[in-house]
């Protein structure tokens, strides 16, 4: 990270705005929108998932701290209790995987959601074994990679009110992203704090045009955005594993 090329550093400021942007204006994403570019500058996830947990840590406490009462803290207990053991597996994975078995991941993740996204497909849990399901699979991955969100989201859609449900996902990639950044730093893994002087800035710019975006999500249903975005995902997903 100290001796790139000035194309990267300015990839690398553009790509954080791009995550600010995301997470404020949907809730979550940030890293499953983010992290697959970023392997593009530099294929290694463990450089690049310190910076981001550390940026969902700032930004989700600075837009609930205000909103705890607007939370649904009994979804985050149950959703914290199924995900535990699966996370844990995931952060172990991270931390003993080869990292190209790890980019792999993250690749594959990527043109699945793509996918779902370009083709209009929602992920729903339609009773609570499904629900299960799909949080111990969010769990996992987000342990590996941080980009479990949108399984996650998908369970919170249906069992949170709208008016609440992005409140709730922050606290919940709070309190995941807090036990996961703890196991790293136990690890000894560089978190690049210096790095956050110029990065943090671009962050905040897109993380306040995404509450814009995010009142336009909730005025409407934000389905071409979402295809937009998953036929991104495809060509980025696609250009990485080739």
């Amino acid at each position: 990270m100290d001796d790139l090329a000035l194309w990267q550093y300015i990839a690398i400021a553009l790509l954080f705005f791009w995550t600010g942007f995301v997470r404020s204006g949907l809730g979550f994403g940030g890293a499953a929108l983010g992290l697959p570019p970023m392997l593009l500058i530099i294929d290694d996830p463990l450089i690049w998932l310190p910076l981001i947990g550390v940026h969902l840590l700032f930004f989700s406490s600075w837009t609930v701290s205000k909103r705890l009462h607007q939370v649904d803290w009994h979804f985050i207990r149950h959703a914290c209790w199924v995900m535990a053991i699966p996370m844990g597996l995931g952060v172990f994975g991270l931390l003993t995987f080869p990292s190209q078995w790890l980019v792999w991941f993250v690749y594959g993740m990527t043109l699945f959601y793509g996918i779902c996204f370009l083709l209009k497909y929602d992920m729903k849990s339609p009773n609570i074994w499904v629900d299960r399901l799909l949080l111990v699979l969010g769990g996992y991955v987000a342990g590996v990679s941080l980009m479990g969100a949108p399984l996650i989201a998908a369970v919170a859609m249906q069992r949170v009110d709208k008016i609440v449900v992005r409140n709730t996902l922050f606290v919940l990639w709070f309190v995941l992203v807090a036990i996961k950044l703890s196991v790293l730093t136990m690890a000894g893994v560089n978190f690049w704090w210096m790095i956050h002087l110029w990065i943090l800035p671009c962050a905040i710019v897109g993380h306040l045009l995404g509450l814009r975006l995010h009142e336009y999500l909730m005025a409407g249903d934000g389905v071409l955005f979402k295809q937009a975005l998953g036929a991104a995902l495809v060509m980025i997903s696609m250009l990485g594993l080739i």
